[in-house]
């Protein structure tokens, strides 16, 4: 096969299964509204089974399911038969997929899922197959035609399968008011994870060096730069906070006095500070020195104490940036 015919057959593939996507999409009835209304009326949690090629299919969408606020998990057909049905319960509610609707192993543990009162929602290319018949609920995912040129290996049809489930697990998220802070609780390792659920608290530095306002300008930089913050926090006889000095400011009163070798700390420190509390989010911090282009900000208590300090660095290394 030249170039040319390799591209030829991977658009008409992508054709196929974009046709199968969109004749599914007008086919889709009331049946999916009842799909949808028997998950949340479940006390238990949705099982997915397949066998073969949907065996993956299935296990995808069970994966999608519990990631979107369902509580979901994969059973495959062939070890349901030799045991695995025990971790199913007449709670639940059992999504099984198949093309041809005729599976021996799902049509196996069918009966003794519903002899426990148990759920079934059936997604078959095949209406008037044997598992379509005994559902509570069937999806139709019907495709005309496989991908493959013999038409014989699971492509179009898995396809659709895939989507249905996945059309599934959206329905389900908008009617559970699934948001952005309940995914990242599912997603702790993930970048909207770190991002949600990383508090000031969480990344800042408890060890931020504090001089007082009369320290000379020299002995504030040696503190500076022993605290590796590229500040020091300014701080009052009473324990508030007065300002803070940084690297900036030491550049500015050096090109407005020249010589700062007697010069109080507060007379050059930066007064009124941009400050952040601990309990904030570490993304409000990043959006804060952002918008006010700053490298550093002072993170006080809830009594308004100086608690800790941060820098853009240290988000960095929490991965919030």
């Amino acid at each position: 096969m030249t170039a040319m015919n390799h591209l030829s057959l991977g658009r008409q593939v992508l054709d196929i299964e974009a046709e199968a996507l969109s004749t599914l999409s007008r086919r889709l009835d009331d049946s999916f509204s009842q799909a949808v209304n028997l998950i949340m009326a479940s006390h238990g949690r949705v099982v997915v089974s397949g066998l073969g090629k949907t065996g993956h299919i299935a296990r995808k969408i069970a994966a999608t399911l519990a990631s979107t606020g369902t509580p979901a998990y994969f059973v495959h057909a062939a070890e349901a038969v030799h045991g695995d049905l025990g971790m199913i319960t007449g709670e639940d509610v059992l999504i099984a997929i198949s093309n041809s609707g005729e599976g021996d192993e799902l049509l196996t543990i069918v009966p003794v899922f519903k002899r426990q009162g148990g759920r079934l929602i059936s997604i078959t290319g095949n209406p008037q197959s044997s598992l379509a018949l005994e559902a509570d609920v069937h999806l139709d995912a019907h495709v005309d035609k496989e991908a493959c040129p013999l038409n014989l290996a699971p492509t179009a049809s898995t396809t659709a399968a895939l989507a249905l489930g996945d059309a599934l697990a959206v329905a389900l998220l908008e009617a559970r008011g699934f948001g952005p802070t309940d995914f990242a609780r599912s997603h702790p390792g993930g970048s909207l994870g770190r991002k949600l659920l990383t508090h000031v608290k969480d990344v800042m530095r408890t060890d931020v060096p504090e001089v007082a306002p009369t320290l000379p300008v020299p002995e504030a930089l040696t503190a500076m730069t022993a605290g590796g913050l590229g500040m020091v926090v300014v701080m009052t006889a009473e324990g508030n906070v007065a300002g803070i000095f940084t690297d900036g400011d030491l550049r500015r009163a050096m090109g407005k006095l020249g010589d700062l070798r007697q010069t109080p700390v507060a007379e050059v420190m930066t007064r009124g500070p941009r400050t952040i509390t601990a309990e904030r989010l570490a993304v409000e911090a990043v959006e804060m020195m952002e918008r006010h282009k700053i490298n550093q900000l002072v993170v006080l208590d809830a009594t308004g104490k100086l608690a800790g300090a941060l820098n853009m660095h240290d988000l960095f290394r929490a991965k919030v940036v």
